[in-house]
């Protein structure tokens, strides 16, 4: 695994150990970076179940002004900060330790606004992957012209319109599928 563009491209990232993780596959985070393309410059990013931090760390890699990390694993938390360090992004980040509900909570309480929120639950919870795109969706969380990605099983159907969100693609690689939200124009106008 590995940064694929920008400013600390071709550094290699730690991996939590275990199978407690399923790090992004670099041919998926690259397909990922290409849909997103133009909007990530200066852009804010929530990585939700961060693992290595290596989408966050792309983003900042490819010109994010700031990309916040959650994970509730204390290893992915010390291997997120190394591959920080690693990188060269000093100061351009937040790490949260915590249940994910819970940080989605505090950080909506505090106001924060992202352009990018990408969500990575893990595959052997199922049960997780929809109550989580709904905690976002029903926050502040995203910016009006923000994306919010989620990544699934391939064979895990999600609903194309959420309470404020609407899905706008879906991508399948492998056993992945990314589902690409976006808020609708009624949603816009308000």
């Amino acid at each position: 695994m590995r940064v694929i563009s920008g400013s600390a491209r071709g550094k290699r990232l730690k991996a939590p150990r275990g199978m407690s993780t399923r790090p992004i596959t670099d041919m998926i985070k690259e397909a990922l970076f290409n849909v997103i393309g133009d909007h990530i410059r200066g852009a804010h990013v929530l990585d939700l179940f961060a693992g290595s931090g290596s989408v966050g760390i792309e983003a900042l890699s490819r010109g994010a002004q700031k990309a916040v990390f959650v994970d509730s694993s204390k290893e992915a938390i010390q291997v997120i900060k190394e591959n920080l360090n690693s990188c060269g992004f000093l100061g351009k980040y937040e790490i949260y330790r915590n249940d994910v509900f819970r940080a989605i909570e505090f950080i909506n309480k505090n106001q924060a606004v992202f352009n990018i929120i990408f969500i990575d639950p893990p595959f052997t919870n199922d049960k997780i992957i929809l109550p989580v795109l709904e905690a976002v969706d029903n926050t502040q969380l995203l910016n009006i012209n923000g994306r919010l990605i989620i990544r699934t099983p391939k064979n895990y159907a999600l609903p194309a319109k959420l309470q404020r969100a609407e899905l706008m693609r879906t991508s399948r690689y492998g056993e992945s599928t990314l589902y690409y939200y976006g808020y609708n124009e009624e949603v816009r106008s308000i």
